[in-house]
């Protein structure tokens, strides 16, 4: 899902505590809550309601309302509040906080500024959608909003940046796991980030980080995946593709939690060396070992047969003559 990277002159939009208080309480109730029961729970008049309702709805949340019942939150809405995220979830590292944007021009940028302030480990930003979403070689992720789940962690492991690579690996275990847990289906993992289903495009990682001498000082791990786009644009109609088909839908947050409770599991695996392990669970969702690639990195184009990936991450290719060559970056394409 990614092209042309393009410049965006969007702001972030965040919802306050206010405005995350009014969106839970629509949600936790199935009837309607008039103006006058919303402002006594929210310590605002009717008026002050009205307009954040009116905000809600400029956002493209679907708050039904009317003068004599009130308002209520429609029933298909499918919200990604911290309250919601965070809620009973036990974790050994990612204990957040959590932030949440309506728009963010690109969540890993966000996050980046956020983990330069100093936030903790395991801080998770989530949007709605982005504005100038990032993938892998700076094309832009489409985040159509409200269907697709686009989120960064901060993560801060004491490891040198070598390790990037493995913590790439890591994550897409953890996404391949959370959407079989939460879905029932098994999703594909083309090296090195992309999570694939029905032979396309559903997902991908983007990892960044920033070094402080040989270490890694923090590591933004981007996670973008499609759950219930129905229409992408004209250039991506064959190679990008939903989880959900004509008349689905998942529920993101069940996804988005699940993710959150396995990638806390998988990275604190990570860091107490369990990496082969986890590097065999790679391989057996892998879709790209035992066939023909195209490795692509600049002007060089290498081919062969895709065997195996190294334990440090690397993808390992066999060329026509029989050599092996180590894949450590570069675009992969299935050859005929």
């Amino acid at each position: 899902m990614a092209r042309e990277a393009r410049k965006s002159t969007s702001e972030s939009v965040a919802l306050d505590q206010v405005q995350q208080d009014l969106l839970l309480m629509l949600k936790q109730t199935e009837s309607y809550l008039s103006g006058e029961q919303l402002g006594v729970r929210l310590s605002l008049s009717r008026t002050a309601v009205w307009k954040r309702i009116q905000r809600l709805r400029g956002w493209g949340y679907q708050v039904e309302g009317s003068s004599r019942r009130g308002y209520r939150l429609h029933p298909g809405q499918d919200l990604l509040l911290p309250a919601e995220i965070s809620r009973d979830l036990i974790a050994l590292r990612l204990r957040g906080p959590v932030r949440h944007f309506v728009t963010v021009p690109s969540t890993n940028d966000a996050a980046k500024d956020w983990a330069r302030q100093g936030c903790p480990e395991g801080a998770v930003l989530v949007a709605e959608t982005q504005s100038a979403g990032r993938g892998r070689l700076g094309r832009v992720w489409e985040s159509p909003p409200g269907t697709g789940i686009y989120l960064s962690i901060v993560l801060r492991p004491p490891l040198p940046p070598l390790e990037l690579p493995k913590l790439t690996l890591t994550a897409a275990v953890a996404v391949a796991a959370a959407i079989k847990g939460a879905t029932g289906i098994r999703v594909g993992i083309k090296w090195p980030n992309d999570l694939i289903f029905g032979g396309k495009k559903m997902g991908g990682i983007l990892t960044e980080m920033e070094t402080e001498s040989d270490r890694m000082s923090h590591v933004i791990l981007g996670v973008g995946l499609n759950i219930n786009t129905s229409t992408f644009p004209e250039h991506l109609a064959t190679t990008a593709t939903s989880l959900a088909g004509p008349g689905q839908s998942y529920s993101r947050l069940a996804i988005f939690r699940a993710f959150l409770k396995e990638m806390d599991v998988f990275y604190d695996r990570f860091l107490r060396q369990e990496f082969p392990a986890i590097l065999d669970l790679w391989r057996q969702a892998a879709v790209t070992l035992g066939r023909p690639v195209r490795v692509e990195r600049g002007d060089l184009v290498i081919t062969g047969l895709a065997v195996d990936v190294a334990p440090d991450g690397a993808l390992l290719v066999e060329k026509p003559g029989g050599e092996i060559e180590k894949i450590l970056s570069g675009e992969i394409h299935e050859a005929s």
